[in-house]
């Protein structure tokens, strides 16, 4: 049985409530945490400077272009919203995606980018296509996929002493149950998935 969420009223319509959610969940897109994260391990692993610059570079083609898809899809009519909530939408904007990562993880190879950095982005390149064939049948959590898989290469990084970051994977499922975006399952099943990305970095970082 598919899943369609239904249409978010407008922010002044929502209650408290629902616009803490919406705030979250705009917040913390996947997009942004993408960003996040590849510009923090890229300053952790290497020379601060020289490290955020491969971050940034990485961050341009795993998080500024499918944030620049979307955008252009929701512009045209193409896309419902920025989050995409309907399901047959999300193929080609992933696909597009996809194709962006994966012409950043040449260029990094090609280039020579820190072992953490270029673990990374394959671990985006895995997260996303698996999420792409799941979606073909079924709606996943995208929020919770990157929001998990997020805190566990966290965690690979710096350890226990980053455990409250699961607060932030804890706040993203929050948000998407109150707006009804996606029901348990779907959380539970993205989070899972997110550490499909986690065992990648872990194994190439």
């Amino acid at each position: 049985m598919s899943f369609t969420p239904p249409a978010p009223p407008a922010f002044a319509d929502c209650t408290p409530r629902q616009k803490v959610a919406r705030i979250l969940s705009d917040v913390l897109a996947p997009a942004h945490l993408v960003v996040a994260l590849l510009l923090f391990v890229g300053w952790h692993g290497t020379t601060a400077w020289t490290g955020l610059g491969w971050g940034l570079f990485a961050a341009c083609f795993c998080g500024v272009v499918p944030i620049g898809i979307i955008a252009l899809g929701v512009r045209r009519g193409a896309l419902t919203d920025p989050h995409v909530r309907v399901r047959r939408q999300r193929l080609v904007p992933m696909a597009l995606s996809l194709v962006s990562v994966l012409a950043g993880v040449t260029l990094l190879h090609l280039l020579g980018a820190p072992r953490e950095v270029f673990a990374l982005v394959v671990a985006m390149l895995v997260g996303l296509v698996s999420s792409l064939l799941i979606t073909v049948v079924w709606q996943i959590s995208i929020h919770m996929s990157v929001a998990g898989g997020a805190v566990m290469i966290l965690l690979l990084v710096l350890g226990p002493r980053v455990l409250p970051a699961v607060l932030i994977a804890a706040a993203v499922a929050w948000s998407r149950l109150v707006l009804k975006a996606h029901t348990p399952v779907q959380l539970l099943a993205g989070t899972a998935l997110g550490g499909t990305a986690a065992l990648t970095f872990a194994l190439l970082g």
